[in-house]
Parts: structure tokens; sequence; C-alpha cells
């Protein structure tokens, strides 16, 4: 078991832009945030990764492997044992998202 993530939780890209979560579905909360699910967008800002002299920016995150068991309206809840993929604007893939800060009081598998 691992922690749920919700919309204030520190999440950011392997280069140092920061993810913001805009729920689909606000109906759950945990410590009075929205729980994060995969049907909600991961929005990602200040990425300033470039390939050569091409600005290659992390804009969005797509998870792979949410939560197994536990959903809110249908959709899977990410956790912060979730894999998942930090994504540029072509959808080229940048590396994994890193979760630094979540709530402490809901698990989830």
């Amino acid at each position: 078991m691992t922690n749920v993530l919700h919309v204030n939780a520190t999440v950011s890209c392997p280069h140092g832009g920061r993810a913001s979560y805009l729920p689909a579905s606000p109906r759950v909360n945990l410590s009075g945030q929205p729980a994060a699910t995969v049907a909600g967008a991961w929005l990602i800002a200040g990425c300033p990764f470039a390939v050569g002299p091409k600005p290659q920016p992390c804009v969005t995150i797509r998870w792979v492997t949410p939560a197994a068991r536990v959903t809110v309206a249908g959709a899977p809840v990410v956790t912060q044992a979730s894999t998942g993929l930090c994504l540029s604007a072509e959808q080229v893939p940048q590396g994994p998202p890193l979760v630094t800060v979540v709530q402490q009081r809901t698990k989830g598998v």
C-alpha cells in the first residue's frame, strides 16, 4: 500500500518542471483536496529541456500503472508508487515524473 496523490501533491518532471493536476471528478477528497486519478489532466510548466537547439519541454504526464484496486468514479487513482511518463507536446517520452510530497492519511493499491 502506498499514499494516494491529491491535487496539492508535489510532482515534477525529471528536468525540474512543476506538474499541476486538474481533477476530472472532485467528488472524493483527501485531506480536503480532490483525489488524483488517471482521468484528470496533469500539466507541466517550467520544463527547460531541449534537444540540441530545439526546445522539447515536458508538458503532460501519462500514468501507465496507476492503482489496481482503488478507483474514483471508475478511474484508477494515482499513488506515490504509480509509474508514469512525462511527455513533450509531440508526445515524446521524456522520463518518469518525480513525486516528492503527498498526503499521508490515505493509502491504496
